[in-house]
């Protein structure tokens, strides 16, 4: 087990949500020669044949938006960990083209990589139409975001996650994040004696994201890992508890106290910062320092208005120190991809 540090994080990743009740001194709106500018790049890898995720920061040429996205990329690696930046006109582009954009936005900020089993790089966290019997798709193998239902305060497997809305539900749906640097200041504060496990880890059931369809990650991944100076999170409850059961026959009392806990403190008002995503905003999040959720939500029957975001997994151009066992989720390795499997 790694050390446990004993100290409260200070940095500018700790912050608690009073700090940003109003997202007018956080929001960055691209302007509409930032909107010309992305139309420019995208004709120019299109005229190239370069279409969809073909492409890279340096055919995506953005000479006053790049720097930008630089200092974007900064605030999230060394700053607050999440930014919200808004005003892309999706009503003016089809979804190859919004894809295209999103993609060369998201090369200034970190490498794209696969994020599920079929292979893509762009996901449409979007109702799929699965079927499973009670709340919990996890039971049954399925992810959350090809859903309608809640899903809690919980990290991804990579280093940054960024998401565009195209398209918001009729009723719900909403947004959250969370400071998992600040959780474990209160950690500290309230109950130390949960660290341990924490730093311990678990088995995680990677609900379909493994070199198998159903599979445990290969070794404990901490919820809590202190490596290099920096402390990591990642925390999904439910793969927690549904890894332990398959692995060991369930958590321990302890173990369920801790990981019961950190679900309570990331959905406390004081953690839980919401926000007003509308299309044409996109949201990205150091995974590493903080946690998201969304409310359930309500669709439409018509299935060109139903609710639909567009999800990229990066993985940083200078990513935080990490433990080899707690960067590696997907048992592929440090800051491995999802295994494509068809």
């Amino acid at each position: 087990m790694e050390k446990i540090l004993k100290e409260h994080v200070d940095e500018p990743s700790v912050w608690l949500a009073n700090e940003y009740r109003d997202s007018d001194g956080w929001t960055f709106h691209f302007t509409d020669a930032h909107v010309r500018e992305l139309s420019d790049a995208l004709s120019h890898v299109r005229s190239r044949g370069l279409g969809g995720t073909q492409f890279t920061k340096d055919d995506f040429t953005l000479p006053t938006l790049g720097p930008i996205l630089d200092e974007q990329r900064d605030l999230l690696e060394n700053g607050r960990g999440f930014t919200l930046m808004r005003g892309i006109p999706v009503d003016r582009f089809d979804l190859d083209e919004l894809t295209a954009i999103y993609w060369g936005i998201g090369a200034h900020l970190g490498q794209g990589f696969f994020q599920n089993a079929k292979g893509d790089l762009v996901g449409h966290v979007t109702d799929h139409g699965n079927k499973f019997e009670g709340e919990d798709p996890y039971k049954f193998n399925i992810r959350k975001y090809t859903t309608t239902v809640e899903i809690p305060p919980h990290t991804d497997s990579c280093d940054l996650v960024g998401l565009l809305c195209v398209r918001a539900a009729k009723s719900g749906g909403g947004s959250a994040v969370v400071s998992s640097t600040a959780l474990y200041n209160r950690f500290l504060d309230t109950r130390p004696d949960l660290l341990e496990p924490l730093y311990k880890g678990f088995y995680l059931d990677l609900i379909g994201k493994g070199q198998t369809e159903k599979e445990l990650s290969h070794h404990r991944i901490p919820v809590f890992s202190y490596w290099g100076g920096k402390l990591s999170s990642r925390f999904n409850k439910e793969q927690i508890e549904q890894g332990a059961n398959k692995a060991h026959g369930g958590l321990s009392a302890l173990e369920q106290e801790a990981v019961d806990y950190f679900r309570e403190l990331s959905m406390h008002p004081d953690f839980c910062l919401e926000m007003n995503f509308q299309p044409g905003d996109i949201q990205i999040l150091n995974n590493r320092t903080t946690l998201h959720s969304r409310t359930a939500f309500e669709d439409y029957d018509d299935p060109d208005q139903r609710r639909l975001l567009l999800r990229l997994w990066l993985n940083s151009f200078t990513p935080r120190p990490m433990h080899p066992a707690f960067a590696n989720q997907l048992n592929t390795g440090e800051r491995g991809a999802v295994t494509v499997r068809t």
